[in-house]
């Protein structure tokens, strides 16, 4: 707790300095503090050159950041969140202490030279840096190690955004990809921290400020799940063209590493020309789009402007997150979904805004398939109460919908296409690769359902193992009771408890005999007890039974072969 506190106040000050320096640097080379709030402007010291100048500004970027993430930490470049959740499943936690001050420089002159880019991912990566470092310092457990990585990404999304929840659910469920008591403590504890300074350095208000909504007729949910369905398209479609346009751009370059974000940066700053909105974050441009101030027409070319644009400053190098970009292309595909709906529903549709709000957090949750984390920020990041339950709908939506359409995420998409599966084997790793009827044991005796408690705890007693198999009167598997619910049962009341283990089995994670050990081995962590049943694939049956001493014959299985 004292690190996680610790993590939090660290976390709160690097957020103030992350955006300071992203203003300074937008200052630098726009002339503006948020170029992007005025777009097609001309620079105050370049006027000769007008609003041509956007054309050098994203050369000029790649010149100071290329160098800078080749030389010290080439896992700074990208978006930062997959590379968190990569060092939490199969690194034991551990980051680089310089990725927080490569990350920081990089991401803000990326930012601050036309990036068009979002902040969640960089201060996600210096927060769990930060937290790394801290329990590399104190010799930490592992598991705790994970977990104060957890609180720094938690702490900096808090600090930066307002939104001391959204900072926690975000670093539970992307980050850990588990909820616990104990997680839950720690990343609150940074989060508030963190909070706390941040609120003091800039305010305790709406990140974006947006005007009252609220549902006036039943048949407006049937319209926000349609536009929640229509943003898990847009939002896989996203993932797929970011990492399309990266595939064309190494095509593409054949020079140095380095000087590729420079190169790439006279292409980025032709679309900057031609489309300035896209300059930076661009937040303001979406904030004028939710109170209507633009066009069906040209929100649709925000929205592609928005999808051809981060997907390029990512493809040539730069670094930044996808955050704020889905953000951004949800308000554009709500508005314009809005306004089409209000043009052929004029009396039932509603507030147009209304679909903005939902469309940002719908094609978020489509995105990266965090609905929990996409409802709680949207909530905290405008203050708006009044529309949960649709938000929550189209949100719910676009999640099933993007989990039909594609198996990963905008962020796992990144690792996989590096070979890397978070639920597999990490490389070179000692376990893992093998199947598990390689290593399972025979399947104990199970419990017939109807057996007695008093009998159980016997049974159970002389197998030696902490959970038992139970069977129907059909010899049918239900599930299986584990020695902690037998003893709880036969503390409560004789009156109160249940007569048989048939009332106590339950149904565990399922485990089959030709899938990859890792992924049981999760499995086994996830669940109490020393061990799992093993089912057969076809019939759902037990055919033998896997422990975590089981699995440990996979590092003599490896030697001997």
């Amino acid at each position: 707790m004292a690190l996680a506190a610790l993590i939090g106040v660290g976390a709160g000050l690097g957020s103030i300095v992350f955006r300071w320096c992203i203003t300074a640097f937008t200052r630098l080379f726009s002339g503006h503090a948020d170029y992007a709030a005025a777009p097609g402007a001309d620079h105050p010291h370049l006027s000769w050159l007008g609003p041509c100048f956007v054309l050098l500004t994203p050369v000029a970027g790649g010149l100071l950041y290329g160098p800078l993430v080749h030389r010290f930490a080439k896992e700074a470049r990208g978006h930062g969140v997959p590379e968190v959740m990569l060092a939490v499943a199969q690194r034991g936690g551990r980051i680089s202490a310089k990725v927080a001050v490569v990350k920081t420089l990089a991401s803000a002159l990326t930012i601050g030279s036309g990036g068009s880019v979002g902040r969640e991912g960089p201060i996600v990566q210096i927060g769990a840096a930060l937290g790394s470092t801290l329990g590399r310092a104190a010799k930490v457990t592992e598991s705790r190690m994970k977990l104060l990585v957890a609180c720094g990404a938690a702490a900096g999304i808090a600090a930066t955004f307002n939104a001391p929840l959204a900072g926690v659910f975000f670093a539970m469920e992307l980050i850990l990809g588990t909820f616990s008591a104990e997680a839950f403590g720690a990343t609150v504890l940074a989060s508030v921290t963190a909070s706390v300074i941040g609120r003091a350095a800039f305010g305790d208000v709406a990140f974006l400020v947006l005007p009252d909504f609220h549902v006036d007729h039943l048949a407006q949910y049937g319209l926000f799940a349609l536009l929640g369905v229509v943003a898990a398209v847009v939002g896989v479609g996203f993932a797929r063209f970011l990492y399309l346009v990266e595939d064309a751009c190494d095509w593409l370059w054949r020079g140095p590493e380095w000087l590729r974000p420079a190169t790439g940066g006279l292409v980025l700053g032709l679309l900057l020309l031609a489309l300035p909105e896209m300059y930076g974050v661009g937040y303001p441009v979406l904030e004028k789009a939710t109170e209507g101030g633009y066009a069906v027409g040209f929100l649709l070319l925000l929205l592609a402007g928005k999808m051809l644009a981060t997907s390029l400053t990512i493809g040539i190098g730069g670094s930044g997150g996808v955050f704020a970009p889905s953000l951004f292309i949800g308000a554009m595909l709500g508005m314009a979904y809005g306004t089409g709906v209000q043009t052929l529903l004029p009396g039932t549709a509603g507030a147009v805004g209304a679909y903005a709000l939902v469309g940002m957090g719908a094609v978020f949750a489509g995105s990266s398939r965090a609905p929990i984390t996409a409802v709680v920020i949207l909530f905290e990041l405008t203050g708006e109460y009044s529309i949960i339950l649709p938000l929550m709908l189209a949100i719910v939506l676009s999640t099933a919908v993007s989990r039909l359409l594609s198996k990963d995420t905008i962020y796992t998409l990144k690792l996989r296409r590096r070979g890397i599966d978070l639920e597999g084997p990490a490389h070179g790793a000692r376990i893992g690769a093998q199947r598990v009827d390689s290593v399972m044991e025979a399947l104990p005796t199970p419990l017939p359902a109807a057996t007695k408690l008093a009998d159980a705890a016997g049974l159970l007693t002389l197998s030696g193992r902490d959970g038992l198999p139970v069977v129907d009167e059909a010899g049918t598997y239900v599930g299986v009771v584990t020695a902690q619910a037998v003893a709880e049962a036969l503390a409560e009341e004789p009156d109160a408890a249940p007569a048989t283990v048939g009332a106590l089995a339950a149904p565990t994670a399922p485990v089959h005999a030709d899938q990859p050990l890792v992924q049981a081995v999760h499995a086994l962590v996830a669940t109490p007890g020393t061990g799992l049943p093993v089912l057969d694939r076809a019939e759902g049956s037990p055919v033998g039974w896997l422990s975590a001493r089981g699995a440990l014959q996979a590092v003599h299985l490896t030697h001997a072969s």
